[in-house]
């Protein structure tokens, strides 16, 4: 590469979309932007107590439009011509009913103000009873087709979400004619696709929440839907079997793209991938190292060599895809339903009389101290085997062992049991979490030789990446840049225009290392140990007692 080439990656988070262009030459950030997406702000199309979290597709497209114009504003002039590529990644599963041309059902007059016919958030689980009967459904078959998602479906995931779009509004099931995920649709926005039928569906997206496997030669056949419920027919037989990795192209910038953002047609548009996937690939991921996506929920990405996985399946994970994370390695998806949320939830729960208060500013002044504060207090409390004891689920179990019917709970309260001590239960809880991921890997035959942080809580907490540390007792390395998720879309997006011949070369020239790396304290292994099986000793109770 002699002169300076550009890409763009554009990576879609729970609460707002970010773009950044970066030199594909060496990964330097040329300019970034950061845009909320207003109708989620407003909290409309959500009802928390139903668990239902719908994001309007215009929050979406506007967002896309304004970051990236807003980056190519802050580059300068000359940049736009050298910029070759764009990818994205997003949350998922966050699904969306569209149209045959592909069009998302909120973007027509009809159902502009239908929740319905909105994407279906990842956190969304309206759909705990369908991925029930899917799972006691699976089991009547000769061939698991559920053994290469963990062995259980989630209802965080795509067939839950659509049989219960389905079921719950008649007039979307009238008029869906496919169901597309955010990661697969925003690059078939971008290029212009005017057929649902065209849209490239991602590897990733397919493989971890679609019941695709190559090994089934795509989808389970049409009967193992229909015979589920009838609403399901053709929908797994309406999707392509074959599916794409994210260093492929997905096609060029249609020419009402280019336009509106100042670009030629000539750049290369990526195939979209999941926020953790590209995440990964961001900072830097290793074989055997597991990468800590820690933002609202926690994602956790780990590859293998293919060679390693021969007739190996791991039990309660997020699924196991050749090529999903990087090309020719199995990629391994774990997480925790809640992360970022649950300290989020504590904060609301504090500062709820803050909304009577008519001075804004004060309010956002003690909102954004609560958190440093309570983080400060809690660190300075001496370590107690007996103290507050929580358990992360408040928006249920991820992994191991998807189960998002179950609660979050907090023992051993008392008159003496001030915020600092809650929060810091709630912050051992997330940590405990997080250790019974790599524990199940472990136990299933998977080494885990490193711990890889990134996402917001990963870059702005020290006491939870140092409290991380303790518990897991391995070190932890933290990704320097800031945007990971979208630098990994830059890493992909170099790769599918051609500038890299693979991911890995990608990586390597455009990675820009770590900044800080947390080391374990070793002194106390042994009470964090103790804790951690009253942790799950606390957990077995909740769960045998969930109806």
């Amino acid at each position: 590469m002699s002169a300076d080439e550009f890409v763009i990656g554009v990576d879609y988070g729970t609460d707002s979309v970010r773009s950044v262009i970066v030199n594909a030459k060496n990964g330097k950030e040329i300019a970034s932007s950061v845009f909320n997406y207003p109708r989620w702000q407003q909290g409309k199309y959500c009802n928390a107590a139903q668990n239902q979290f719908r994001q309007h597709p215009l929050d979406f497209i506007e967002g896309l439009e304004q970051t990236i114009k807003d980056c190519l504003k802050k580059a300068g002039a000359g940049i736009a011509a050298s910029v070759k590529a764009i990818a994205v990644d997003t949350t998922g599963s966050t699904p969306v009913a569209v149209n045959e041309a592909g069009v998302p059902l909120a973007l027509t007059a009809e159902f502009a103000e239908n929740p319905n016919a909105m994407f279906v958030l990842w956190k969304d689980h309206t759909g705990i009873r369908e991925a029930n009967e899917i799972n006691e459904h699976a089991q009547k078959f000769d061939i698991n087709y559920l053994q290469y998602v963990g062995g259980i479906y989630s209802s965080e995931w795509f067939w839950a979400k659509l049989l219960h779009v389905l079921r719950a509004d008649e007039q979307v099931r009238l008029a869906c004619y496919s169901w597309v995920e955010h990661c697969d649709w925003i690059p078939f926005l971008l290029t212009g696709g005017e057929n649902a039928d065209a849209i490239k569906r991602g590897r990733c997206s397919a493989g971890h929440k679609a019941i695709w496997s190559e090994h089934y030669d795509g989808y389970p056949p049409d009967d193992f839907f229909t015979s589920l419920d009838p609403l399901l027919k053709g929908y797994a037989a309406g999707l392509p079997k074959e599916t794409y990795t994210s260093d492929q192209s997905a096609g060029n910038l249609s020419a009402e793209w280019a336009t509106k953002l100042g670009l030629s047609t000539a750049v290369v548009v990526g195939v979209g991938a999941f926020d953790a996937h590209m995440g990964a690939v961001g900072g830097q991921i290793e074989p055997y190292h597991l990468s800590k996506v820690m933002g609202t929920s926690t994602c956790d990405m780990l590859v293998a060599p293919k060679t390693d996985f021969e007739n190996k399946l791991i039990r309660g994970i997020c699924g196991q895809v050749d090529g999903s994370v990087i090309p020719g390695m199995i990629g391994m998806e774990a997480g925790q339903s809640a992360f970022g949320d649950t300290y989020a939830w504590f904060r609301k729960l504090l500062e709820w009389p803050l909304q009577y208060i008519d001075d804004e500013n004060l309010r956002e002044r003690v909102s954004a101290s609560i958190i440093p504060e309570l983080s400060r207090q809690a660190a300075a409390l001496p370590l107690d085997e007996h103290a507050e004891l929580a358990i992360d689920w408040l928006n249920g179990r991820r992994t191991p062992d998807a189960n998002q019917s179950l609660k979050a709970a907090i023992n051993g309260l008392s008159l003496g049991s001030d915020a600092p001590r809650v929060f810091r239960a709630l912050a051992e809880a997330t940590c405990f979490g997080a250790k019974s991921i790599v524990e199940r890997f472990r136990k299933e035959g998977v080494p885990v030789k490193g711990l890889i942080g990134i996402g917001g809580v990963a870059k702005k907490s020290p006491y939870i990446m140092q409290m991380m540390a303790d518990v897991m007792q391995m070190p932890i390395r933290i990704h320097q840049f800031e945007h990971t998720c979208a630098l990994g879309a830059a890493m992909f997006a170099a790769t599918a225009a051609g500038i890299y011949p693979n991911v890995e070369a990608a990586m390597q020239t455009m990675g820009g290392g770590f900044d800080k790396e947390y080391f374990p304290d070793k002194t106390k292994a042994e009470l964090y140990e103790k804790r951690y099986k009253r942790y799950l000793a606390l957990g077995q109770y909740i769960e045998q007692h969930t109806n």
